[in-house]
C-alpha cells in the first residue's frame, strides 16, 4: 500500500518546529564545510608538508586564517573574512567540543590504554592528574593576577583562577605519535597518556566549581567546595565504572560486530548526556568506561572480529575528530582580539605556564625518582610534552561575554598555539636527548 507521506502521523507543524527544522540545514552545511576543509588540509599536509596530522592541519589552518586576515586588511578578501567569522560563531566551538567531541575523544583515548600496565603507575598518574593540576591552577592564576597589572591589564582574581584551571590540563594527543617514534620507554608513554586522560576531567571539574562561584557571586566554604569536588570527580569515576560494566555485560551477551560497535557508540553518547543530568563529571566517566571496555570488554566480551572492527571504528573516530578539532583551533584566530599588550601578556603567560608545569611535574618526578619509577630525564619530557589543546580554548569560550573573557581567550589561544606548534614539533627531539633508553626496559 502506498501511503502519502504528508498524511502520516508526524511532528506537529508550527512556527517553532519549522524554525528548528530549517536551522538544521545550515548546521549540516557547516558540518560538511568543516569536513571538506579538514580533508583538504590533511591531504596538503600529507602530500607536501609531512607534519604529524594534527599539528599539520592546525598549522595550515592557522596560516590560511592569518592570510584571510591580511587580505581583509588589504580589502581584497571578497568578504571571506566575514563569512568565516559567521561560520565559526555559528559552530559554537565550546559547545561542539564539550558536549559533542570530548566524550568520543576521551573514550577513544582510554580504549587503548592497557589497564594491567597502568595499574603499576596508578598512584603516580592520579597524583599528577589531581594534585598537580590543582596546584598548577593556583600557581598560574596567582601569577596572572600579579603580572598582568604590570603591563596594563586588569583581570579579577577569580578570572585569573579560571584561566589557571582551563590552561592546566594537558592534551598530548598530538604528540603521542612523536613520542613513540622517539623510542622513549613504554612506562613514560603510559604515564603521559594516563595523566592527560584524567587531568582533562579534573581541570573541567575545577573550572566548573570556579565558574559556579563567578555566576553566584559568592565563595563556597571549604566543606562545600570539597563536597562539590567529591561529587563531581568521585561521582564521575563511580558512574564511569557502572557505565563501563553495563556496556561490558551487553557486549558479552552477543557476538555481532555491527551491534557491538553501536553499543559502544550509544554508551558513550548517551552516557555522557546522562552524566550531565546527574551532575557528575562526564569526562572522567568516559575515561573510566573506556578503560573498562578497552580491557575487560576486549578480553572477555569480544570475538577477534569484533575487536578488529571496534578498534578500527574508534581509531577512525579519534583521527577524524582530532583533525577537525585542530582545524577549528587554527581558524579560531579570526575571533581573537589582539593588541600589543595582549601579545606581550600571552608570551609572559607561556613562560609562567611552563614554570608552573615544571614546579608541579618536573620537581616531584625529579625529587622522588624512587616513587615515580620513571627513567632519568622523564621530568623534562613530562614538562615539555604537556601540550594544551582544544579543551582550554573551549573552556575560555564558555566564559561570560565581556572584556575579561577577551583577555582570557587571547592568553589561552596564544599558549595553545605555542604549545602545539613549538612544543609539539620539538618534543621528539627533546625526548630523544633527555631520556636514555635502557635496553632491558
Amino acid at each position: 500500500m502506498v501511503v502519502d507521506a504528508l498524511q502520516l502521523p508526524c511532528w506537529p507543524i508550527n512556527n517553532k518546529n519549522k524554525d528548528l527544522f530549517f536551522d538544521l540545514i545550515p548546521m549540516l552545511e557547516i558540518t560538511a564545510t568543516c569536513l571538506v576543509i579538514t580533508a583538504l588540509l590533511a591531504y596538503l599536509n600529507f602530500r607536501f608538508i609531512g607534519l604529524p596530522i594534527t599539528i599539520g592541519v592546525m598549522a595550515t589552518s592557522l596560516g590560511l586564517s592569518l592570510l584571510v586576515v591580511i587580505l581583509g586588511f588589504a580589502g581584497i578578501d571578497f568578504g571571506l573574512h566575514l563569512k568565516m567569522e559567521a561560520m565559526l560563531k555559528a559552530i559554537d566551538f565550546s559547545n561542539v567540543l564539550m558536549q559533542g567531541m570530548l566524550s568520543l575523544l576521551l573514550f577513544a583515548g582510554a580504549l587503548h590504554i592497557d589497564l594491567s600496565e597502568l595499574k603499576a603507575y596508578r598512584w603516580q598518574v592520579l597524583g599528577l592528574a589531581f594534585f598537580s593540576t590543582l596546584l598548577s591552577t593556583f600557581i598560574v592564576g596567582l601569577a596572572a593576577w600579579l603580572v598582568l597589572p604590570l603591563i596594563g591589564l586588569q583581570l579579577p582574581l577569580l578570572y585569573c583562577l579560571l584561566f589557571g584551571a582551563l590552561i592546566s590540563p594537558t592534551d598530548p594527543i598530538a604528540v603521542m605519535g612523536i613520542l613513540k617514534s622517539a623510542g622513549i620507554p613504554k612506562n613514560l608513554e603510559l604515564v603521559i597518556a594516563g595523566e592527560s586522560l584524567f587531568n582533562d576531567g579534573v581541570g573541567v571539574v575545577i573550572f566548573s566549581i570556579l565558574m559556579g562561584m563567578l555566576m553566584m557571586g559568592e565563595v563556597p566554604s571549604f566543606n562545600e567546595g570539597l563536597g562539590l569536588l567529591t561529587r563531581e570527580a568521585g561521582g564521575g569515576l563511580l558512574y564511569g565504572l557502572i557505565l563501563g560494566y553495563i556496556m561490558f555485560r551487553l557486549l558479552a551477551s552477543i557476538d555481532n560486530y555491527q551491534v557491538e560497535v553501536m553499543i559502544t557508540l550509544a554508551g558513550v553518547m548517551g552516557g555522557y548526556l546522562l552524566a550531565s543530568k546527574l551532575h557528575v563529571s562526564g569526562p572522567l566517566a568516559m575515561v573510566v568506561a573506556g578503560l573498562v571496555v578497552g580491557n575487560h570488554g576486549r578480553e572477555f566480551a569480544m570475538s577477534h572480529t569484533t575487536r578488529q572492527y571496534v578498534d578500527m571504528f574508534w581509531e577512525m573516530i579519534d583521527d577524524i575528530l582530532n583533525a577537525v578539532l585542530f582545524v577549528l583551533i587554527g581558524m579560531e584566530v579570526l575571533l581573537i582580539a589582539f593588541s600589543f599588550n595582549l601579545m606581550v601578556a600571552a608570551l609572559i603567560m607561556v613562560v609562567m605556564t611552563l614554570v608552573a608545569r615544571a614546579l608541579t611535574v618536573w620537581v616531584p618526578v625529579t625529587v622522588a625518582p624512587g616513587y615515580f619509577k620513571l627513567p632519568k630525564g622523564a621530568g623534562v619530557v613530562l614538562t615539555w610534552g604537556g601540550l594544551r589543546g582544544g579543551i582550554s580554548v573551549a573552556l575560555a569560550l564558555s566564559l561570560p561575554q565581556g572584556p575579561e573573557r577577551d583577555v582570557v581567550l587571547t592568553l589561552t589561544y596564544g599558549i595553545v598555539v605555542f604549545s602545539i606548534l613549538m612544543q609539539g614539533l620539538t618534543i621528539g627531539h627533546v625526548a630523544s636527548r633527555a631520556v636514555k633508553v635502557d635496553p632491558t626496559d
